[in-house]
């Protein structure tokens, strides 16, 4: 390949990657990007789990073999079988080297050859492919994973100028990925909750309108459930902030564990002392124990005076719902009826027949809204 059609394909793999909006995508990207421009059959980005002593694989793109999924849930090689990335990256390094990609094949070592072969090998021929170089991808002076990318057999082997290119494809792909945990990490951020780790008001608000638009499109179950820790100002007052702040995390641990009742529900601090449950999926019924559970527990912590849950979900009598907002207010609603009657259970929209309270207070209109939530205190019964 010329020198010309080699920087074209390192813009195009870095472009892809500086495209991409996930790791997913980022690893794609990069995997793909490398396969083209070192006119290989198949590629794969694989990290290494240093604390499980593992090389998982992230991504295969190209010709997959029988077993090879494009993004495996669970396909991992222990280290001591590619020693390589362990040992020899190490070895070079202390000798003032630098991480070179080198070549293997279905016959055995080719160019660069570090000691540990016999894998490599083994795998290229179970698998139908002539040969593979293979890229250490090093971020931030460590070790971080491979990049690797094969011919199928019968194809010509990779030389010296493949695998010194795939040295410099390999640090594109570092840069790349190191941009991407970069901005996943801000992404990360700006959704979390920071005392408590768990999603906040913005990832429930995004989350919800992805929901409901689901609900509409293909009636897709969704719930919210909405709490108001109680006593938490109490706390804050005669025992002060750093044990309210103690408060708050511990019941933050206490929703997650309940989340976890309902595959794929999503835990959140909306703030100050109200969090949320947000389920889509899941049966109401299912919800409704779920924040049954949670009243329980919460009333069990040593700090607080439990907690005041409303629940509202699509799949109860509560009539059309056609925004995220609606399901906000119907949710918020039976929350501020369960702290006015200090119920010890949550108070589900929608459960008490036509007339229902809760679904009457909520689609009742009254003064000017301030912000998204309506507020119901003074308006119960």
């Amino acid at each position: 390949m010329g020198e010309d059609r080699r920087l074209a394909a390192v813009v195009a793999l870095a472009q892809g990657m500086a495209s991409a909006h996930t790791p997913r995508e980022s690893w794609r990207a990069a995997a793909l990007g490398a396969c083209r421009a070192l006119a290989g059959s198949f590629a794969a980005l694989s990290v290494w789990e240093r604390e499980l002593g593992r090389l998982r694989v992230l991504v295969n793109v190209g010709d997959r073999a029988e077993g090879e999924e494009e993004f495996p849930a669970d396909e991992a090689y222990p280290v001591h079988q590619f020693p390589e990335i362990a040992e020899f990256l190490h070895e070079r390094w202390a000798a003032g080297g630098e991480p070179n990609a080198w070549v293997e094949t279905a016959d055995g070592p080719a160019t660069g050859h570090p000691g540990y072969c016999h894998q490599r090998v083994a795998a290229l021929r179970r698998r139908g492919r002539g040969c593979c170089v293979v890229a250490p991808l090093v971020m931030n002076g460590r070790a971080w994973g491979e990049l690797y990318v094969a011919r199928p057999a019968g194809s010509p082997v990779f030389d010296r100028g493949d695998a010194d290119f795939a040295t410099v494809l390999a640090s594109v792909v570092a840069a790349g990925l190191a941009q991407s945990e970069r901005l996943e990490e801000a992404r990360r951020l700006a959704f979390t909750d920071a005392l408590t780790g768990l999603a906040n008001r913005r990832a429930v608000d995004v989350r919800l309108e992805e929901a409901v638009e689901r609900h509409r499109d293909q009636g897709v179950v969704v719930s919210l459930v909405v709490c108001d820790l109680n006593g938490l100002k109490r706390v804050n007052d005669t025992q002060g902030h750093a044990v309210g702040d103690r408060l708050l995390e511990r019941f933050g641990s206490v929703l997650s564990v309940c989340g976890a009742m309902l595959p794929g529900a999503l835990a959140a601090r909306l703030g100050g002392d109200e969090f949320c449950l947000l389920a889509v999926g899941p049966p109401a019924d299912d919800v409704v124990k779920a924040a049954d559970e949670l009243c329980r527990r919460a009333g069990e912590l040593e700090l607080g005076e439990g907690v005041a849950c409303g629940v509202a979900s699509t799949e109860d009598p509560i009539g059309v719902v056609r925004s995220a907002r609606r399901l906000f207010r119907l949710a918020d609603a039976a929350q501020y009826q369960a702290k006015a009657v200090r119920a010890g259970r949550p108070v589900v929209a929608g459960r008490e027949g036509p007339d229902d309270p809760v679904v009457r207070l909520a689609d009742e209109p009254f003064g000017e809204e301030t912000g998204e939530r309506r507020r119901f205190r003074g308006r119960l019964p």
